[in-house]
């Protein structure tokens, strides 16, 4: 077996990791590396031939994971891509919305009566995603699929996401067998509507995410404690409004439910909620179309109270018009929107109207990359541009990691923990900063461990 890690090395974005078999080429994830300037020309440009990849393994729909696989499809790949089946709903979704993101970015010019597309060139179309859905196979979580005579895959439920699953391969060869598992994103544990990770099969080798390797969250309460507090300081004690930018697929679902649980016991006054997110709106429909996977807890709740991602204070916004309609609304109000870092969405319309409202408060529950405007916010900056203006912030600005969907030091040490230090041949760090791989590596070590930081396009041979 060869393995060359092409993505998310030493780095977060882009995971994509090739496994060479005898005549036998396994793609492991296809995402977008979006943390380069020139981010379009580097994941057009891939280091192998698409059309010499036999089948693409996908852990799960995050666009860091998966938002390149038209491309791949665009240039050549005729293979499979296999995924479970809430991956293949909520990628679909994604993908489509990334295609818009693209679309976007391009400006309009006109020329005599012909009109003529400025700003850089859309990585894929619309009929490149439509390409790519076509070629996804699923399979459920814990089933052994056949890739080939030699090989076989199954994953395995790491939470993070719904649907989300580390892959893990075994390899016959000449009698002899030998396994390898991709960790795909670890979630943590007791997250909303998500069950927590499962245990791994021993392996052989171990290709591990280190996102959050040397940090621990820091929650002194719990979920709802946070927002019980955070609503009835923003609404309740002074009838302002809360913003909260969150991503559309898993951190909306994970925050409606946990809103849900809250003003079914009574612990709030039934504060009107809005969520004004298209995206968030389909993948919700997506979590009830694959409820069977949501965690005991929401089951319960179902069984009890009904639908987790419904209640009588709660709108889901469609059109632009409804959207634009919030702003007239002058009852205290909790406002759901993304995108989760600011850089685009409706969530930019609510902020332009309520940046300078003294009765507003903007709570982050989501990571924010540097230069993008949540960034700019947090970092506390007095006046931000928005849709081309400088305002003044006067909303009050507060940040919660309790919604972040990553497994912390502890987590990723546990989940690796469960392998058996004598048949662990090696861990390939992936998919963190190079200080996060760092801490997790020494982590490691210490416990006994062979442990290597991976180089981007370094090909290992593994006996």
């Amino acid at each position: 077996m060869k393995l060359t890690v092409w993505g998310a090395a030493q780095q977060v974005t882009g995971s994509m990791h090739l496994l060479e078999l005898d005549n036998y080429k396994i793609l492991i994830d296809c995402g977008l590396d979006y943390e380069k300037d020139t981010w379009l020309e580097e994941n057009e440009q891939f280091p192998f031939a698409p059309n010499e990849i036999d089948v693409v393994i996908l852990t799960h729909a995050h666009i860091d994971h998966s938002g390149n696989l038209p491309t791949l499809v665009r240039l050549g790949f005729e293979g499979q891509i296999l995924c479970t089946p809430p991956t293949a709903d909520l990628t679909e979704v994604l993908l489509f919305d990334s295609v818009n993101i693209f679309l976007s970015k391009q400006r309009k010019k006109r020329r005599g009566k012909r009109e003529f597309s400025s700003g850089p060139r859309p990585l894929y179309l619309h009929k490149h995603v439509m390409e790519t859905v076509d070629r996804f196979v699923t399979i459920g979580f814990n089933k052994t699929f056949r890739l080939n005579g030699d090989a076989s895959l199954t994953f395995v439920p790491v939470g993070h996401l719904l649907g989300a699953a580390a892959a893990v391969l075994t390899i016959n060869k000449n009698g002899q067998e030998r396994s390898i598992a991709f960790s795909g994103d670890i979630g943590r544990k007791n997250y909303p509507v998500l069950n927590d990770p499962s245990q791994l099969p021993e392996v052989d080798y171990l290709v591990c995410e280190s996102t959050y390797g040397g940090r621990v969250h820091k929650d002194s309460n719990s979920i709802e404690e946070m927002l019980v507090q955070t609503v009835n300081e923003a609404c309740i004690k002074t009838p302002g409004r809360l913003i909260i930018p969150a991503f559309s697929v898993g951190r909306t679902q994970a925050l409606v439910y946990s809103l849900n649980r809250i003003f079914s016991k009574g612990l709030l006054p039934k504060v009107k909620v809005f969520v004004d997110s298209p995206m968030a709106n389909h993948a919700t429909q997506i979590f009830r179309r694959h409820h069977h996977l949501l965690n005991e807890e929401a089951q319960e709740f179902y069984r009890q109270q009904g639908d987790e991602f419904e209640f009588d204070n709660l709108e889901y916004v469609e059109d632009m018009e409804a959207s634009k309609a919030i702003s007239n609304y002058f009852e205290p109000c909790i406002i759901i929107s993304s995108a989760g870092m600011l850089e685009g969405g409706r969530i930019q319309d609510h902020l332009f109207y309520n940046i300078q409202n003294y009765y507003c408060t903007i709570l982050f529950i989501g990571y924010c990359a540097k230069n993008t405007l949540g960034y700019r916010l947090l970092r506390g900056d007095p006046i931000v541009t928005i849709r081309h203006r400088e305002l003044s912030v006067y909303a009050t600005i507060k940040q919660s990691d309790h919604f972040s969907g990553h497994g912390d030091h502890n987590d990723l040490m546990s989940f690796v923990k469960q392998q058996d230090t004598e048949k662990l041949k090696k861990v390939f760090l992936v998919h963190g900063e190079l200080s996060s791989m760092q801490s997790l590596q020494e982590s490691l070590q210490l416990e006994g461990f062979h442990t290597e930081i991976a180089s981007r396009g370094y090909t290992y041979m593994l006996d």
